[in-house]
């Protein structure tokens, strides 16, 4: 998250297609807890499989869109192959861009760190809460309660260990001052989660939120942040700025969130995976 004022503040589908039989996919559900619906004690478990992976990244580049504009990842060609036979650059950049993950510690002051967070709680279920409907017409729309609500009443209780994402729509619009939002009135006015349920949703056993916006907190809410420093906080993870969810399936995708192993890391650039 990178709305202005933060750091003084506070301091198209890409997929392969193929068959994951019990092999990796088996694994990764098993290390990282999750579980199907409730199977007879004599009943053994069937072969946990996925028909495709999707990319739910942006690629980074300079001029990647923040709230305020400023410019938070450049890249400088450091050897080249022309020159020294091999290429490498050097990246300087802010934790917080483009596609990236929020460790606890973002918004805390002793919370997890991005290396401390622990794998299995990385590859977990996906709940996609679709308002593009709301957000086009209103981009202040936030995801609430009552929305949370309505997606059990369709497909039953939220998966244990699960991540509950926003689709707004705003996945589409990265190419559009409209991404940002920054308003005739100095304020950002992008979709997000509405602090109430980020509360309901610390009742329940949801590992992370994520969004395709810049914020977890609606853009009017920069300031407050009443999301990050609720959610957060209580140990859970967030991830900004998700690409392609149009592809994936309110119900029974699994995200895989590649996180930099930074020692001390607020955060940072990730490649997202979602596999359906």
């Amino acid at each position: 998250m990178c709305p202005p004022g933060c750091l003084d503040a506070v301091c198209r589908h890409v997929g392969r297609r193929g068959l994951f039989r019990t092999g990796f996919a088996a694994t990764a559900v098993a290390a990282a807890g999750l579980s199907a619906a409730p199977q007879p004690a004599q009943a053994a478990p069937g072969p946990v499989t996925f028909r495709e992976a999707l990319d739910l990244t942006h690629p980074l580049y300079e001029g990647f869109p923040t709230f305020d504009g400023s410019k938070w990842f450049s890249m400088e060609p450091f050897l080249t192959y022309a020159k020294d036979k091999l290429n490498i650059n050097r990246w300087t950049l802010m934790e917080h861009t483009g596609t990236h993950m929020d460790a606890p510690l973002h918004f805390s002051a002793d919370g997890r760190s991005v290396d401390a967070i622990p794998v299995a709680d990385l590859i977990v279920p996906m709940a996609v809460i679709d308002i593009r409907r709301r957000a086009q017409e209103n981009p202040d729309a936030t995801v609430t309660p009552d929305d949370i609500r309505a997606w059990e009443a369709r497909n039953g209780p939220l998966p244990q260990g699960c991540c509950v994402v926003m689709n707004s729509g705003w996945h589409a619009l990265l190419d559009s001052p409209r991404f940002a939002g920054k308003g005739a009135d100095g304020r950002n006015h992008t979709p997000g989660f509405h602090g109430e349920t980020a509360h309901l949703l610390l009742e329940r056993d949801v590992k992370g939120i994520g969004v395709d916006t810049l914020s977890l907190d609606a853009g009017i809410e920069t300031g407050p942040f009443p999301v990050h420093y609720s959610w957060l906080p209580a140990g859970r993870w967030g991830v900004e700025c998700l690409a392609n969810l149009d592809a994936v399936p309110e119900k029974g995708a699994h995200l895989v969130l590649g996180g930099p192993k930074v020692k001390g890391g607020t955060g940072g650039p990730s490649r997202v995976i979602a596999l359906v």
